[in-house]
C-alpha cells in the first residue's frame, strides 16, 4: 500500500489532533449522523487542550461530505501551523470513534484501514473517446469524470448513395483504429503522470480490444478489463460497481500476497528481506526498504489501546503499538532513526517517538510501501519485517528462526 498521503505530517513538530470518525450517513438522518458524532469528538479534543484554530479547521473539513456510499470511515489529522494535513476516507468505519490531541499523530489504525485502499481509475471507452473516473473501494466514482475525445469522427458504416460501401467501411475501420491509438496514448500519459495502481477498462467490446492492443508496457501491466460499463446512460451502475469492487478486492489480495511472498522468499534465502525491529530500523536508516510489513496484531493492539482510553479503562493512551510500547530515537530527517540515542547523535535535535510512529515516518521518507500481514501468513520477529530495494555487505543478515525456541533466543540477544 502506498503511504505517500501521510507525507504532509513529516517535518511538523506537533502537537496533532487525530480524529477517527464513522462517516456513514443513514438514509433518514443524512449528514446529521456524522455531525452528531463529530460534536462528541470535538468536545473530547477541547478537553484535551486542542486549540480553537485546530478545532475550527476540523469543523470546516468535517462539513465537507465524503460522497461515499454505504458504511465507511474517515481519518483527519491537523496541527496548529497548517490546519488539516490529512483527510482520508477509510473503507470501513473505525473500530472506535475518537479524537486525540497528542505530540504525535495516532497512525496505526489509519494506516491499517488505508491498506484496504487502492489507487484506481476506471476508463470507459467507445469508438469516439474515453471517460476517466477515479473509483473508490465500493466500486462507485470517487471523483470527477474527465472526458477525452478522440480526433477521428468518421466511425459509422452507414451506406451512402455516392460512396461505395467498401470505402465507407474502410474509413470507419481506420477511424476506429486511429481513435483507439489516441485513447491508448492518453491512458499511457495518465499512467506515467499519475501512476495509478490499477486501470479498469470497460465499454464497447471492439473499442476495448483495440485500445488494449495499443497500450504501452507500463499501462498494459496495470490494466484489467471489467465488463459491464460504458459511456452511455444505459449502464446498470449498481451491477457495474459490484464488478469493479470485486476486481479491486482481487487486486488487493494479489498486492498483499506478492509482498508477503517476497518477504518469505527473502527471509528464506537470507537476502532481500529482514525481520526484527533492530534489523528493520537499520535498513530504514539506510534507505533500503521497499515494503514495510507490520503484523495485523500490532494494529489490533493499538485499536484496543485507543478503545480502552476512550471508554476510561486506562488513564494513559498507549501509542507504542510495538514491542510493549518500545520507543525509537529520531532526528530531523525521516531516515534519522535508531534504537539507541548514541547511534544518531550529531545529526541535530533528537526526539524519542513511539516505535510504530518512527517506523512509519522513516518508511514515508523513502517512499516505501506498507503492508499488514495476517496472523500466520509470515514469521515476523517483533511483529515487523521489510523487503528491500537492494542488498549489500552492510545489510543485516540473520538466519530466520525455524523454531519457537530459536525466536526467543534471537530476540533475547538484541
Amino acid at each position: 500500500m502506498r503511504i505517500a498521503w501521510l507525507k504532509p505530517l513529516v517535518g511538523h513538530p506537533g502537537p496533532f489532533a487525530t480524529v477517527y470518525l464513522d462517516a456513514t450517513r443513514s438514509i433518514e438522518a443524512g449528514d446529521k449522523n456524522v455531525a452528531n458524532r463529530w460534536r462528541s469528538v470535538r468536545r473530547s479534543l477541547a478537553k484535551q487542550g486542542a486549540t480553537d484554530d485546530v478545532l475550527t479547521d476540523l469543523d470546516e473539513a468535517v462539513d465537507r461530505p465524503t460522497r461515499v456510499r454505504g458504511p465507511h470511515g474517515r481519518v483527519l489529522i491537523a496541527d496548529d501551523e497548517d490546519g488539516v494535513l490529512v483527510d482520508r476516507v477509510l473503507r470501513e468505519p473505525p473500530p472506535v470513534t475518537a479524537g486525540v490531541w497528542h505530540r504525535v499523530p495516532v497512525l496505526l489504525q489509519a494506516a491499517r484501514s488505508a491498506d484496504e485502499q487502492v489507487d484506481a481509475v476506471c476508463v470507459a471507452v467507445d469508438r469516439l473517446g474515453a471517460d476517466f473516473t477515479p473509483v473508490g473501494t465500493d466500486g462507485y466514482a470517487a471523483g470527477e469524470r474527465e472526458t477525452f475525445e478522440a480526433p477521428h469522427d468518421e466511425v459509422s458504416k452507414s451506406s451512402s448513395t455516392s460512396t461505395k460501401r467498401a470505402t465507407i467501411e474502410s474509413r470507419a475501420e481506420d477511424s476506429w483504429e486511429r481513435n483507439a491509438e489516441a485513447v491508448a496514448g492518453e491512458i499511457d500519459r495518465r499512467v506515467a503522470d499519475h501512476r495509478p495502481e490499477i486501470v479498469m477498462i470497460t465499454g464497447d467490446v471492439r473499442a476495448v480490444n483495440l485500445v488494449k492492443a495499443e497500450l504501452g508496457q507500463q499501462a498494459a501491466e496495470v490494466t484489467v478489463e471489467v465488463p459491464g460499463g460504458g459511456r452511455d446512460e444505459g449502464v446498470h451502475q449498481h451491477a457495474f460497481a459490484e464488478s469493479v469492487a470485486d476486481a479491486l478486492d482481487s487486486y488487493r489480495e494479489r498486492r498483499r500476497e506478492q509482498v508477503l511472498a517476497d518477504l518469505r522468499e527473502g527471509l528464506g534465502r537470507e537476502s532481500g528481506a529482514v525481520t526484527s525491529i533492530d534489523d528493520v530500523v537499520q535498513v530504514l536508516a539506510r534507505g533500503q526498504v521497499d515494503q514495510l510489513v507490520l503484523s495485523e496484531e500490532l494494529a489490533d493492539d493499538a485499536s484496543r489501546a485507543l478503545h480502552a482510553w476512550v471508554d476510561g479503562s486506562v488513564e494513559a493512551l498507549g501509542l507504542g503499538g510495538l514491542v510493549n510500547g518500545r520507543q525509537l530515537w529520531t532526528g530531523p530527517d525521516p531516515l534519522h532513526v535508531a534504537v539507541s540515542r548514541t547511534e544518531i547523535e550529531g545529526v541535530g535535535e533528537l526526539e524519542e517517538l513511539p516505535a510504530a510512529t518512527a517506523l512509519l515516518r522513516a518508511a514515508i521518507g523513502q517512499d516505501a510501501g506498507l503492508v499488514f500481514a495476517p496472523e500466520g501468513s509470515v514469521d515476523l520477529r517483533d511483529g515487523v519485517g521489510a523487503t528491500l530495494r537492494w542488498d549489500d555487505g552492510g545489510t543485516p543478515h540473520e538466519s530466520a528462526a525455524s523454531m519457537s525456541g530459536d525466536d526467543g533466543r534471537v530476540s533475547a540477544a538484541h
